[in-house]
């Protein structure tokens, strides 16, 4: 078992970068969409052969066990050669709290199967009325015997399409508080009464989807946690989906973008530009920086607070500054939806626009942040 924190970060950046430029087929590099499983399953194949399919993942669990700054490198790396996004809601999300939370049972039956990607996971949170409010949700689970049987409607649901599993949310007790009558379930897609409806987003992308369920079944040895405490799941798994949205991934993509654009139309050079690039890269620098505190905080063991709160609200709108001066420096090819050439290079420039604007709304809007940052960093009262 290797271990790579041992390496110092230059050898282990040199590294990561000869491996993904090697692994990586050229073919499925710089795409401006998220792609399908059967597009991207080859890539995640080659990094669970190689060991590197979960960097964050402890080794006993059959990840990588990096440190928050190797952790850095390794996606620092991974987007500057072009590799496709995956389909990571498991490996992010569910894998994280079934190594925290799950059983021995569950871990067992799930991890290795996420690993090998034989398993592939969808997200059942967001329902219509029931988004950043999402103590709201009226899916409902009935239980009978040894099984819940589920009756509501997800929406917002990435790449609901490809997936054999999906982890949900379920309102399994309407006597109590809405927080209080809530389970966290996990369930098999391939079974009567699941339907999937793409929706196109302004992009072109078919990426989300809304998912009907009509007397689905779950096994009650599918709940992580208990019958009813699937809250308390809800929040660390919420805290764990706000700290990878809190990535500097996507603004140091666009700001790589932003520099070839510049030098292409040749406006690197200009003062008034110089300056705008200059704070954006400080300001991409401190997310990266705030990133991999966090990182490092979850690393030790530690819990989430309204640090997660905090690092969403500068990464998700940090991204948001960098692809509007984007389209800005694009001039107007700006307007275009197509690769336009800039210099030797070609780039998508409202892909990247388009992807920052939703980011500040999922996982929980801005506005619904700064409540809680109000609240529990300020100490301010409900109004």
């Amino acid at each position: 078992m290797q271990d790579w924190n041992a390496l110092s970060d230059q050898q282990f950046r040199e590294l990561v970068a000869r491996s993904f430029t090697r692994w990586c087929p050229t073919e499925l590099r710089g795409f401006t969409h998220r792609q399908r499983w059967n597009v991207v399953k080859p890539w995640f194949v080659i990094l669970s052969q190689q060991g590197w399919i979960a960097p964050g993942w402890p080794p006993s669990y059959g990840g990588m066990g990096l440190s928050p700054a190797k952790h850095m490198i390794y996606i620092e790396e991974y987007e500057r050669c072009g590799a496709p996004r995956l389909l990571d809601q498991a490996l992010t999300n569910l894998g994280p709290i079934l190594i925290a939370r799950g059983t021995d049972a569950q871990r067992a039956a799930y991890l290795p199967r996420i690993l090998s990607g034989e398993n592939v996971w969808c997200q059942g949170y967001s329902e219509p009325g029931a988004g950043s409010d999402l103590a709201s949700l009226r899916t409902e689970g009935r239980v009978e015997g040894d099984e819940i049987v589920i009756n509501g409607h997800k929406i917002w649901t990435s790449m609901a399409f490809d997936a054999t599993h999906m982890f949900a949310l379920v309102r399994t007790d309407k006597t109590v508080k809405k927080q209080a009558g809530i389970t966290f379930v996990m369930f098999e897609m391939d079974q009567k009464g699941v339907e999937v409806r793409p929706i196109r987003d302004i992009g072109g992308s078919e990426e989300f989807c809304e998912v009907f369920l009509n007397d689905v079944r779950a096994r009650i040895a599918d709940v992580v946690g208990s019958l009813n405490g699937g809250w308390a799941i809800a929040k660390t798994l919420l805290g764990f989906e706000r700290v990878w949205a809190g990535s500097p991934r996507q603004s140091l993509i666009a700001l790589a973008k932003l520099e070839t654009v510049a030098k292409g139309a040749g406006v690197f050079e200009d003062p008034v530009f110089r300056d705008k690039f200059a704070q954006l890269s400080f300001d991409v620098a401190d997310l990266a920086s705030t990133y991999a505190r966090s990182v490092r905080t979850l690393s030790a063991g530690g819990g989430f607070g309204y640090e997660a709160s905090l690092l969403k609200i500068i990464a998700t709108e940090t991204c948001q500054r960098v692809t509007e001066l984007l389209v800005d420096t694009a001039r107007e090819a700006g307007a275009i939806e197509d690769e336009y050439a800039f210099g030797s290079e070609s780039v998508s420039v409202l892909a990247p626009f388009y992807e920052s604007r939703a980011p500040t709304i999922y996982g929980g809007s801005s506005q619904i942040q700064r409540n809680i940052l109000a609240k529990q960093a300020l100490g301010l009262p409900d109004l």
